[in-house]
C-alpha cells in the first residue's frame, strides 16, 4: 500500500463540513473588506481616500463615497484614518448579484428579485467554464484551492469543465485585456442557453488596480450580462463558495448597500 494511501487513513476526513453545518470556513483571522462607520468620520477629512490606490473611496461634500467593487483589501485606509471610521474587519463574503449593493448605503437596499426558474433548475448541478481574462494568477491561485480535499467543491455538485459547450456559468477573473476581449466574448457565444456570468476579483468588477491603462478596460460590465459579483484581491475559496451557492438561491445574499451581515 502506497505511504499517501496509510497517511490518508491515518489522518481521517479532511474535508470541511461547512457550508452545511458548523463554521470551519478556513478563514478564522483572515483580512476582509474595510469597515465604514460613517458616524466616526470627522468633516472635511479625506485621508483613506487620499491613499486608496483604485478610488475605491471618494470625498464628496456630503461625506465619503465607499464602492467595495474597486477595493483591493489592501487596508491602506484603516492605517491612515484618524478617527476610526475605518477599521479592519473579517468581513469576506461580499457576493452580490446587482452592482449596486457594492456601494456603501445608510439606507441599505432592497432585497434582489427572486431568482428565475431557468437557475432553479440548477441548484443541485452547474458546470464552470473559467477564463482568465488578464488576471495576476492571485484569483487562480485561490480557484485551484477550492478542488483540494479541504472545501471539495465537487460534494456540493459544482464543477469546472473544459469546455464553454458544457458549461452553465462563465466565471471571469482578471480586468478584461484587449487581447482577451473577443476571446472572453467567444467562449460566452459557445455556451448553450440559459448561460450566466460571474465576475471574481475586483479586476473583473471594476478594473482592479491596473483597470482603464493602455491594455486594459475596467471588468466586465459593458463586455458581458453579469450576474454575480464578487470583489477581492484576490477573494478567498470560502467566499468563492458562497457566491456561487447564493447564485443557485442555496445560500442568502449577506451585502446589501456595502453592509455585510450574519
Amino acid at each position: 500500500m502506497a505511504l499517501w494511501t496509510l497517511f490518508g487513513l491515518a489522518s481521517g476526513k479532511a474535508t470541511t463540513d461547512w457550508p452545511r453545518q458548523g463554521h470551519n470556513d478556513g478563514q478564522e483571522g483572515v483580512f476582509g473588506m474595510p469597515r465604514y462607520h460613517a458616524d466616526a468620520c470627522s468633516e472635511g477629512c479625506e485621508e483613506c481616500a487620499n491613499v486608496c490606490p483604485t478610488h475605491a473611496i471618494e470625498a464628496h461634500d456630503r461625506g465619503l463615497a465607499v464602492d467595495y467593487g474597486r477595493c483591493i483589501v489592501c487596508n491602506l485606509c484603516t492605517e491612515a484614518c484618524p478617527t476610526g471610521a475605518m477599521l479592519p474587519s473579517n468581513d469576506w463574503a461580499f457576493g452580490v448579484r446587482e452592482r449596486g449593493d457594492l456601494f456603501w448605503s445608510e439606507t441599505g437596499r432592497e432585497r434582489s428579485p427572486p431568482a428565475t426558474p431557468e437557475r432553479i433548475a440548477f441548484r443541485r448541478s452547474l458546470h464552470i467554464r473559467h477564463v482568465d481574462a488578464g488576471s495576476c494568477n492571485g484569483c487562480e491561485s485561490e480557484l485551484q484551492a477550492l478542488n483540494n480535499p479541504f472545501y471539495n467543491l465537487h460534494r456540493l455538485g459544482i464543477f469546472f469543465t473544459p469546455s464553454p459547450r458544457f458549461a452553465d456559468l462563465l466565471l471571469v477573473t482578471g480586468p478584461v485585456t484587449n487581447t482577451m476581449h473577443d476571446p472572453l466574448k467567444a467562449a460566452y457565444d459557445a455556451m448553450p442557453e440559459p448561460r450566466w456570468v460571474m465576475a471574481v476579483g475586483t479586476c473583473a468588477v471594476s478594473g482592479g488596480i491596473a483597470g482603464g491603462n493602455y491594455a486594459c478596460g475596467t471588468g466586465l460590465d459593458g463586455v458581458l450580462p453579469v450576474d454575480v459579483y464578487l470583489p477581492g484581491c484576490p477573494p478567498n475559496p470560502a467566499a468563492i463558495m458562497e457566491a456561487l451557492l447564493m447564485f443557485l438561491e442555496r445560500a442568502p445574499q449577506r451585502v446589501r448597500g456595502g453592509r455585510l451581515s450574519g
